[in-house]
């Protein structure tokens, strides 16, 4: 199926994370690292539910689920150290990036992502589009992350372009929160590609 791109859409953003570059398998396999090291799991319908929110926050969520006497920020750095440590190389999810390509230099391009101006540009390294998309607004740019929708709203003003005809093009359920909070035309990517990810 092919995924739309809206007539009334004047400007387009992205997630990163498992919607331009396929980075979710990777992110599920250091989340897990870091929590084995300490002796539990990080379950996978968690992973899904909070993708797209910082991963720091992530953590402190999990750690507070869970109950557990563990530090949730110090886990959320190690874990994306372990992620950095991981990304010798990922590839663009071609039906999203194919999109990008396709509209650059006739709509307002951004990208909206959870992580950290580090991770976000190793990644983008990583995936060889680092230079593609000059506009990246990430986890460090706001206070707010996802699901507030200060993220896309920022990445809204640096292109331009009133929320109302942006659209946003997410696979996390946070992410798809955020855009429908900032009042912006959202496509679950989910809906035309199949993200699964395998419990390592």
């Amino acid at each position: 199926m092919v995924i739309p791109v809206y007539p009334e859409a004047r400007g387009l953003i992205f997630d990163i994370d498992g919607t331009l570059v396929d980075t979710m398998p990777l992110h599920y396999k250091a989340s897990q690292l870091i929590c084995n090291s300490y002796g539990f799991d990080f379950p996978l319908d968690f992973f899904y539910k909070s993708a797209g929110t910082p991963t720091i926050k992530v953590f402190q969520m999990l750690i507070a689920n869970k109950g557990l006497n563990l530090d949730g920020e110090k886990l959320g750095i190690e874990k994306d150290k372990k992620y950095l440590e991981l990304l010798n190389q990922v590839n663009p999810l071609k039906p999203v990036y194919d999109i990008a390509v396709a509209y650059k230099g006739k709509l307002p391009i951004a990208l909206g992502t959870g992580a950290t101006r580090e991770v976000a540009t190793k990644t983008l390294e990583a995936a060889g589009i680092i230079n593609e998309f000059p506009i990246v607004v990430t986890a460090d740019d706001v206070v707010h992350g996802k699901p507030a929708p200060d993220t896309f709203l920022l990445c809204a003003q640096k292109m331009g372009i009133a929320p109302a005809f942006c659209q946003v093009f997410e696979d996390g359920d946070q992410g798809i929160t955020a855009a429908l909070a900032g009042k912006m035309m959202v496509t679950d990517i989910r809906k035309y590609i199949s993200t699964g990810i395998t419990p390592q």
